[in-house]
C-alpha cells in the first residue's frame, strides 16, 4: 500500500505548485515556505503541512497536491462492524489512507496527528455528540479545509440542519449505501 507523501523536494513542490523550482527555492530561502535543509548537504525538504500552508497563502489549488498522495479519511464511530466494513472498503479502493477513532476524545487526538482531508463522524458517540466534535474541529483554523460528513440513524431534520450549521459538509443516514458513500468521500475530498 503506497504511503501518502509527507516530505517533498523543491522539484516535487514546484511540480505540485506549477511554478519553477527556482521560485520554490527563492520562497524557501526567503522564509515564505517553511522546511529544512538535509544535514550535510544543500538539499531542501518541505513538509506536507508547510506546502499546504504555502499553497493556501498563495491561492494555489490544493487539488494538485492530492495527486501526490491518497485522501486521508478519519472514521469516527463506536460501532466496530461499521468501522471494519468502511476500513476494508476504503483501503481496497486504493484512493484513501484510513485511520479510525471510537470516541470524540480519540477523534480530537487523531485529527491533530493524522490531519485528515475528510472525517466520517458518527453523530452518537459514547462520550460526546457529533455537533460538539464538528464545532471543535471547525473552530481550529488548521482544519478549515477538513470536510466532515455526519453519519447517523437517529437524527431529525432540525438536528441535521444544526449539524450542517456547525460546519458539517454533509449528512448520511444509516443504513447507507457503501458505494454511494465511497463516491461521496472521493468527491468531497477533491473540493
Amino acid at each position: 500500500m503506497e504511503k501518502i507523501k509527507d516530505l517533498f523536494t523543491t522539484g516535487e513542490a514546484a511540480d505540485i505548485c506549477k511554478v519553477s523550482q527556482q521560485t520554490i527555492i527563492r520562497c524557501f530561502d526567503a522564509g515564505k515556505l517553511e522546511g529544512f535543509r538535509v544535514p550535510g548537504s544543500k538539499f531542501r525538504r518541505i513538509p506536507r503541512e508547510s506546502l499546504i500552508k504555502f499553497m493556501k497563502e498563495n491561492n494555489i489549488p490544493l487539488a494538485n497536491l492530492s495527486i501526490a498522495g491518497k485522501k486521508k479519511v478519519l472514521i469516527v464511530d463506536d460501532d466496530t462492524e461499521i468501522v471494519e466494513l468502511l476500513v476494508d472498503v476504503l483501503t481496497r479502493d486504493g484512493r484513501f489512507e484510513v485511520r479510525t477513532a471510537s470516541s470524540g476524545y480519540d477523534a480530537g487526538l487523531m485529527t491533530q496527528q493524522f490531519r485528515p482531508d475528510v472525517i466520517l463522524l458518527d453523530y452518537m458517540l459514547p462520550d460526546v455528540n457529533g455537533n460538539i466534535v464538528c464545532r471543535t474541529i471547525k473552530k481550529n483554523p488548521d482544519f478549515s479545509n477538513t470536510q466532515i460528513i455526519i453519519v447517523s440513524g437517529v437524527v431529525n431534520q432540525s438536528e441535521i440542519d444544526e449539524l450542517l450549521h456547525s460546519g458539517a459538509a454533509d449528512f448520511i443516514k444509516k443504513p447507507f449505501n457503501i458505494a454511494e458513500l465511497v463516491d461521496k468521500l472521493a468527491r468531497l475530498s477533491q473540493a
